[in-house]
């Protein structure tokens, strides 16, 4: 019975230590300029970056080949991301966003991997993109929430900083790094 008390009162501790933690990125105070989703991901880039989970302190390092094309006119574009990632293990994975335009800074986006729309907001400067993934793993399919912030850091670097939610509890964060 004491040993069920100390579990129980342990995933509450736990989970209220989670809550305290942001479900949203922070911006920058001041980006080095303002950045659109066409100028941060049309044409050829690469990047590398991170995913960490808070509780357990794991981390999986990645690189990634970004390639991305722009269609039609300002007002109605469709902007292509082909997305092609190495991961520090080894194993390799291909992800295609398409965004499409649907008013002035603001986009809507599916993913192969996306649960539902994503949204994207142009603003301040910055760019903020929410979404729903199924997240594939070696153990299984785990449905997580993303919320990004993309912005010009200066010297040809965008950065992407996100908060990843389970149960709409904070549990990790990404970081990656995209050098123009």
């Amino acid at each position: 019975m004491i040993r069920r008390l100390l579990l129980a009162g342990g995933v509450v501790l736990g989970g209220l230590a989670l809550t305290s933690c942001a479900t949203v990125p922070a911006a920058p105070k001041a980006p080095a300029a303002p950045l659109t989703l066409v100028d941060a991901f049309s044409g050829r880039s690469t990047g590398a970056g991170h995913f960490q989970v808070w509780l357990t302190g794991d981390e999986r390092r990645f690189t990634a080949l970004l390639n991305g094309t722009v269609t039609g006119q300002t007002g109605a574009r469709r902007l292509t991301v082909v997305e092609d990632f190495i991961y520090d293990d080894g194993d390799k994975n291909r992800l295609t966003w398409v965004f499409d335009e649907v008013g002035s800074g603001r986009w809507t986006g599916k993913r192969e991997d996306t649960v539902g729309t994503a949204q994207v907001n142009e603003e301040g400067g910055v760019i903020r993109l929410t979404y729903t993934a199924n997240f594939a793993s070696p153990s299984g399919t785990t449905r997580l929430g993303f919320s990004d912030v993309i912005y010009d850091a200066g010297n040809e670097l965008i950065l992407n900083d996100a908060i990843v939610t389970r149960w709409g509890l904070p549990v990790a964060k990404v970081q990656f790094k995209i050098q123009r």
